[in-house]
């Protein structure tokens, strides 16, 4: 059995510390045996040399799905789970796992300057509060029960004060609110959607994280935000958001949501342009807490869900949730600006599959156009979408319009001369089509890259429709077909090569292209068990928020799972290809918010948070929702609110030698 080396309490603690935070880039400063050497009468001992002791692997022990024996445990964030470091003297460290909330949104947090702001609050385009009217007699300011995309940072010379150990900062998105405080007015998609900067205190010596400011980000010029799913931080060190489900501008005038978010942000139904959303914002962080957005047109008006910026600082490969998605990447013409480059959409060769053990699928690129952020802005600014196409959704027996697949459904389109490139931003999913992309994809969510084996990862929280054989969304043109739904949905591991060439011939100047697609993980789906669970619950759910850890060379998963009794957050190692369940959020929630940093100031943290817990589905929870429903709306807020926040260690885990 190997013996745990002596170290100080301060240093242990840095290495075994509550927060589930290893200095994994330092172990050798911090951990230390002592070799000692013999002697004799003549010569006094030498000195003990130090023996570095360094980092080797770890591995995750995975906890049991939940049941009623233990309801409690169903309804909140619950973690049973360890995570085992090897080192390099043959010890083993081994830490119990748990949860840790910055807050639940509703609270009330401090804003940095004495007082207290409301967390996940919605504003309008002025940043007047928008107030929930729908109890007489209680109105209230709207706050989301869906926080998302979350991304934990530093930044060169903070000057928040009250920090005592370091600051570091958060920036959280909230996607939604789900309903009013009536519980009948359904309000999804028709708020702005608001977006924080969360002050953390870093104790140096634990390595927890304290919230001491809360900040509103302004979204006002970038005419405000449209469901912010998904998000990453970007090699540069800002958050990179998200707009999913962006509005058909063909059918606004019929669109009550769209309507409802305009009037909300803008206090006029008729003023929001569709044109302005579904593009991807990036957040920086100032030194003194603040935040900054700006909107990127052109990376194209996608179903954004979780962007993927390569090593380079140029090529991003993004996901797109939307039933005839597509692959789509952008690499900017400058490294770590996202305000010019050139969009492309993949084309799936022969061989796509769902089985782990098939070879795979050749990707080749489609280039849809090149542009600016400012010329793509003033295109939306002043275009209508008639302007751009002609888009028929009965067969017009036209021969100059194309039959393309749209959401699920056939529509025929005929471009207007000269709208290359304002079709190829503005109406990207359609215009895509036109150019021969395979737009068969399914819910295409999280995406992530494992840099040193030079693979990215994408999520498909279902496969559906125009994934499958013989369905009317389906064309079997695009490459992607599979013989039946597969509910549960898989992740792709996509090769990433330099040298490649667009379908025209011209080079792409980038080193981490995309250019095989294979299954990873795939999802199984299952009658109803005991519990409810329509998909294994020993195997992925609907995967949605995918992150990678180099240090840990471990796959993060995140479900928004319609088929899990519980959604779980999964660790997936790359190297023993075990798959192991860390966290099970309460019933009826998404897991949401994963992120992972391998360094900051020395310590390793895993975010995330979850959303609408108690959604119940009848075909899902009728076995759980009646004992399960007066536990979740004790814990959180009535079901109106949700957790931000991180996983830790806990500290009755740990045991520290005496020197």
């Amino acid at each position: 059995m190997s013996k745990t080396p002596q170290t100080s309490r301060r240093q242990a603690l840095k290495f075994l510390s509550t927060p589930l935070m290893l200095p994994l880039g330092g172990l050798g400063a911090s951990l230390s045996l002592t070799a000692c050497g013999g002697g004799d009468d003549d010569f006094p001992a030498p000195t003990p040399v130090p023996v570095p002791v360094n980092y080797v692997s770890a591995a995750f022990t995975a906890m049991a799905a939940l049941d009623l024996s233990k309801p409690a445990a169903m309804a909140t964030t619950t973690v049973a789970s360890t995570l085992d470091v090897s080192l390099s003297n043959g010890s083993k460290q081994s830490f119990k796992l748990a949860y840790q909330a910055f807050f639940l949104t509703g609270d009330a947090v401090p804003d940095g300057k004495g007082g207290t702001i409301q967390a996940g609050s919605y504003y309008d385009i002025n940043n007047k509060p928008i107030i929930d009217t729908t109890v007489a007699g209680k109105d209230r300011q709207f706050f989301s029960d869906s926080p998302d995309g979350t991304s934990l940072l530093s930044v060169a010379n903070p000057t928040v004060t009250g920090i005592k150990g370091k600051a570091v900062f958060a920036v959280v998105q909230f996607e939604y609110t789900t309903w009013a405080q009536d519980g009948k007015t359904d309000m999804y998609g028709k708020l702005p959607s608001p977006i924080a900067v969360l002050t953390l205190d870093q104790d140096q010596t634990t390595g927890k994280l304290s919230l001491v400011k809360y900040h509103n980000v302004d979204t006002s010029s970038a005419n405000g935000l449209w469901i912010t799913c998904g998000s990453s931080l970007s090699p540069w060190g800002t958050h990179l958001s998200s707009e999913e489900y962006e509005p058909d501008a063909f059918t606004i005038a019929s669109n009550t949501m769209f309507k409802a978010f305009s009037k909300n942000l803008f206090g006029d139904e008729t003023k929001a342009n569709p044109y302005h959303y579904g593009h991807m914002p990036e957040v920086t962080v100032n030194p003194d807490g603040t935040g900054s957005i700006k909107k990127h047109y052109c990376l194209g008006r996608i179903s954004h869900e979780l962007i993927e910026v390569m090593p380079d600082k140029r090529t991003a490969i993004m996901g797109d949730d939307a039933t005839n998605g597509g692959f789509f990447m952008f690499v900017a013409d400058k490294e770590a600006d996202l305000s010019a480059g050139t969009l492309y959409v993949a084309k799936v060769g022969a061989g796509f599959s769902i089985d782990p053990a098939a070879a795979g699928a050749a990707l080749t690129w489609i280039k849809l156009g090149s542009a600016t952020s400012a010329e793509i802005k003033k295109l939306a600014d002043t275009l209508k979408p008639t302007d751009i196409m002609d888009v028929a959704t009965v067969d017009p027996k036209d021969a100059s319009f194309t039959k393309i697949y749209f959401s699920g459904k056939v529509q025929w389109v005929k471009l207007k001369p000269g709208m290359e490139k304002a079709a190829a931003f503005l109406e990207t999913h359609r215009y895509a089509a036109l150019m021969g992309g395979s737009m068969a994809f399914t819910k295409m969510e999280g995406t992530t890259v494992n840099i040193k084996d030079k693979i990215a990862y994408s999520a498909l929280q279902n496969m559906q429709s125009s994934m499958v054989k013989g369905n009317a969304a389906n064309n079997p043109d695009y490459g992607v077909v599979i013989d039946k739904t597969v509910n549960a949905g898989a992740v792709l591991a996509h090769t990433l090569s330099g040298g490649q060439k667009d379908t025209a011939g011209a080079a792409i100047s980038s080193e981490w292209v995309p250019s095989l697609t294979k299954a990873l993980l795939v999802g199984e789906d299952i009658a109803a068990d005991a519990l409810g669970n329509l998909a294994n619950p020993d195997k992925i759910g609907a995967p949605d928020n995918l992150k990678f850890s180099e240090k840990l060379r471990t796959l993060f998963i995140g479900e928004d799972s319609g088929y899990h009794v519980n959604n779980f957050v999964w660790a997936y190692n790359v190297d023993t290809k075990v798959l192991s369940r860390l966290v099970s959020m309460p019933s009826g929630a998404e897991a949401t918010g994963l992120g992972v940093v391998d360094d900051l100031n020395g310590w390793t943290y895993i975010t995330s948070n979850f959303q609408h817990p108690g959604d119940w589905s009848a075909s899902l929870h009728s076995k759980v929702q009646a004992t399960l429903d007066p536990l979740v709306r004790a814990n959180y807020k009535d079901r109106f609110g949700a957790a931000v926040g991180y996983l830790t260690a806990e500290a009755t885990s740990i045991k520290l030698n005496k020197l």
